[in-house]
């Protein structure tokens, strides 16, 4: 239960609508993505929506080992929640899921003004956890037979990618989809990246043919398209654009009607240019050299369809599960999605998600979202039964610290545990 001093473990009984039996329907660091961390967050500088490349599980000693082999999954999330509250987070919030029943956790603020326990029940940015939506939306497309994701970028976006030694003809959405096309990634531009993170106007326009200008801009290629996994917010701002391409409708509509609504998400929304969030949440945070400003509202242009999402743990968890116990995606969709392609000996990439083997020894499927204010994790089993998440109120894009080290493995911990 809840506490004065603003953090404590809940129990809570999951929607039992969203777990059980798979059923078939039609159908995730901040934005350069992070891999997961199986145990500690590699460096990520300037990244935005995306994950943090995976670093070597860390060890433990015997008797810690001992001491987490008597914890409880939510036991173990929730030190991590504290300690993540001493390395500097203003809040952190978690769960942990098996089957029906659910955990939640909780440490520090939501709100360092008010100073109102860290809610996990309440929303927040999810940044490059987007892409999972967005992948699954092309997914649908092509076993409805609207497209196929060899079809090329330039058959769908003529002209899109064509600078610099770019060749849209040669690029097949699977490989947007994948981060094998070899595009750079425009957040890495200090032209991007230096506005967004000073947040002086979080209304400024980005209109998605901009930020692929960007990249292309940046340098000629360096590697032949479906050659190697390369991590780029450029990928999925095109992905974003081959579906209204597609559809006639922009990526934010598209996944309201196709995700959002079946499945009931409620507190989960797609803005498009309103920088603010509503309704309760957790306020977003971002240190400044001594400073820590309040980033709640933020551009969410930047972004768009790599990474501007707001979701809350509970629908994360009801997504995923849905997702990896295929109620949105036919068979054959199913088996593209878990197609991967190497990261690192543990990691796979597949179609906006990531498959991680845990030193444990366990596998798990998830991903991660950074944006300016907020940083979140997820990590699934195969059949969905087993789930836990975790996310903060700070992020200043910068990776591999202490708070995202100690509660990434601690994430990774309690789902080793269950």
């Amino acid at each position: 239960m809840r506490d004065d001093s603003g953090s404590g473990i809940e129990a809570g009984t999951a929607n039992r609508s969203t777990g059980g039996t798979a059923r078939r329907t039609s159908r995730v660091r901040g934005h350069r993505r992070w891999l997961l961390p199986v145990a500690t967050a590699a460096c990520l500088l300037m990244t935005g929506a995306g994950t943090a490349t995976a670093a070597a599980p860390a060890t433990a000693s015997s008797a810690a080992e001992s001491s987490t082999a008597a914890q409880t999954p939510a036991d173990i999330l929730q030190a991590g929640a504290q300690q993540g509250i001493a390395d500097g987070y203003p809040g952190v919030i978690g769960m942990v899921r098996k089957g029906d029943t659910t955990q939640y956790v909780h440490a520090g603020v939501g709100d360092r003004a008010t100073k109102v326990p860290a809610d996990p029940k309440a929303r927040f940015r999810i940044g490059s956890n987007t892409k999972a939506f967005t992948s699954t939306v092309l997914l649908q497309l092509e076993g409805e037979k609207k497209l196929s994701l060899d079809d090329t970028v330039a058959k769908w976006l003529p002209g899109a990618v064509a600078a610099n030694g770019y060749d849209g003809s040669k690029i097949t959405i699977r490989q947007l989809l994948n981060h094998t096309s070899g595009l750079p990634d425009y957040f890495k531009t200090i032209q991007i990246n230096g506005p967004y993170f000073l947040n002086t106007n979080p209304r400024e326009v980005f209109p998605p043919q901009n930020l692929v200008n960007v990249a292309l801009a940046m340098r000629a290629p360096t590697t032949e398209p479906g050659e190697k996994f390369d991590y780029s917010n450029t990928n999925y701002v095109l992905a974003g654009m081959v579906i209204k391409a597609v559809t006639g409708e922009d990526a934010a509509t598209q996944i309201q009607r196709r995700i959002i609504e079946p499945l009931g998400l409620r507190d989960t929304s797609f803005p498009t240019s309103d920088p603010a969030l509503y309704g309760n949440y957790l306020h977003g945070y971002a240190i400044r050299t001594i400073f820590i400003n309040d980033a709640t509202a933020s551009n969410v242009q930047v972004f768009g369809s790599a990474g501007a999402m707001v979701s809350t743990m509970d629908d994360l968890a009801t997504f995923s599960r849905a997702l990896m116990t295929g109620k949105l995606l036919e068979p054959a969709q199913m088996a593209e999605l878990k197609t991967t392609v190497p990261v690192t000996a543990d990691v796979g990439y597949g179609l906006g998600i990531e498959r991680i083997k845990l030193s444990c020894g366990k596998s798990a499927w998830g991903h991660n979202g950074a944006v300016l204010g907020y940083f979140s994790e997820w990590l699934s089993s195969e059949d969905g039964t087993e789930q836990v998440a975790h996310a903060n109120n700070e992020f200043h894009l910068l990776g591999g610290t202490p708070g995202q080290a100690h509660t990434g493995k601690a994430m990774t911990d309690a789902f080793c545990a269950l």
